[in-house]
């Protein structure tokens, strides 16, 4: 038995009503067009609300979840659908749909369902301060890359300032899916079935590389609380071999004290994302303004991650406004003056990056010899176990050539020792 609050058009409750309560549902309360939901929500507490698509706002979907009380939509038209999307909310039905149709969104996935939660896949995050050093351009190829080398990954979008994953994959960011993921997850209702179905999917030759989109606005922060991020992360560690976080650049934490009373903190989705992970690539741009902020960036970053593996990446790494000898210079000021060693340097190709930017795609398909494609094809290949790496092209030409040379000095060998 469900317990219910119906907001729905006059016709859809007559259509409905009825055939709920013969099943043993129980409606706590009929709203019309002039009654604020909201209030009935916190007075009746129900398990779920039935409410047409015009009815539902951010502001009420974030009560309905603070109440947990689950959300199902009726959608009578296409501009229905296209605003539930943009809400986020993935559970929502035709206004014709039979009541099997309803139960079964009512009911939410089968917590059971899915695949076994044995494995723990291996969580990265990618910083990186101020100064676009190219954070998001480095997580999406790694992902990329990870995938190709044949492992299943999810490339998530939790920067709450400037998400931006989706449209430089070319996707439509109507709904983002990994605001959607923390919903469910702060309803506990998150499975890999609602995470193969809210995710987008770019194709790969390999393996899966599945995206959890970005919020399509920046206003809609409060939805990434901590422990729904933390709590998604864990799903998605289950779900997948490798996960990509692509964070936001702020690591302060002070908003909190800003007021007598605990609120939300915008930058909670990047501080929970870094202390989710089993690694962190740092990203820092290749200039002197660049290594500057990296560097005082990174002794704040260690405090936050406290122990777990920060392996720094400088990128657009270019002669202009460093000099000569470039790579020697920019390694010796990291570890002069930040004691960093043996860090992974990315040299500057924009041309491949307007490419894929403006083709909406990765840097391995639109420019598969670029320096910056082997530089994170290197590091994608170091993340996987040894055993799982597919042989590039010249290690199976070196093997060939080796065991040619070995059939080789065989057959001389029995030739020579032959009578």
């Amino acid at each position: 038995m469900t317990r219910l609050v119906l907001a729905v058009a006059r016709d859809t409750e007559e259509r409905i009503l009825e055939p709920l309560l013969e099943r043993g549902h129980d409606v706590l309360a009929r709203l019309g067009l002039l009654d604020d939901v909201a209030e009935v929500i916190a007075r009746t507490n129900p398990d779920a609300l039935i409410a047409d698509g015009d009815v539902m706002t951010e502001d009420l979907l974030s009560h309905c979840d603070d109440f947990g009380c689950r959300v199902v939509a009726v959608c009578s038209d296409e501009t229905q659908r296209r605003h539930i999307a943009r809400l986020g909310l993935r559970e929502h039905v035709d206004v014709g749909a039979s009541i099997a149709q309803l139960e079964a969104s009512l009911a939410g996935p089968d917590l059971g369902s899915g695949r076994e939660e044995a494995s723990r896949g291996v969580v990265t995050a990618v910083w990186g301060p101020a100064g676009a050093p190219g954070r998001t351009t480095i997580a999406i190829s790694l992902a990329a890359e990870l995938a190709e080398l044949g492992a299943r990954v999810c490339l998530i979008d939790a920067d709450t300032w400037s998400a931006s994953i989706a449209q430089m994959l070319g996707m439509l960011d109507e709904s983002p899916g990994f605001a959607a993921a923390c919903r469910l997850a702060g309803q506990g209702a998150l499975t890999h079935d609602e995470l193969d179905r809210i995710s987008e999917r770019y194709p790969v030759s390999q393996g899966t590389l599945s995206v959890l989109t970005g919020l399509t606005r920046s206003s809609r922060w409060p939805e990434l609380t901590q422990s729904r991020v933390t709590d998604t992360i864990e799903m998605c560690r289950h779900w997948a071999d490798h996960v990509v976080i692509d964070t936001g650049l702020s690591l302060e934490s002070d908003e909190e004290i800003s007021s007598d009373l605990f609120a939300p903190r915008r930058n909670a989705a990047t501080l929970a994302a870094l202390r989710a992970s089993d690694r962190v690539l740092a990203i820092g741009r290749a200039d002197p303004i660049g290594i500057s902020r990296y560097l005082r960036s990174h002794v704040d970053l260690l405090d936050v991650v406290a122990g777990i593996p920060v392996h720094t990446v400088m990128n657009r790494v270019r002669s202009g406004p460093v000099g000569l000898a470039a790579v020697s210079q920019i390694t010796s000021t990291l570890q002069r003056f930040g004691g960093i060693d043996k860090p992974t340097l990315i040299g500057h190709d924009e041309r491949a990056a307007d490419a894929a930017l403006l083709e909406g795609r990765v840097l391995r398909e639109v420019s598969p010899r670029s320096p910056v494609v082997a530089s994170v094809r290197g590091l994608a290949r170091a993340m996987m176990p040894e055993a799982d790496v597919p042989a590039t092209r010249r290690e199976r030409r070196a093997r060939s050539a080796r065991s040619r040379s070995t059939r080789a000095w065989h057959v001389s060998g029995r030739a020579t020792s032959s009578p």
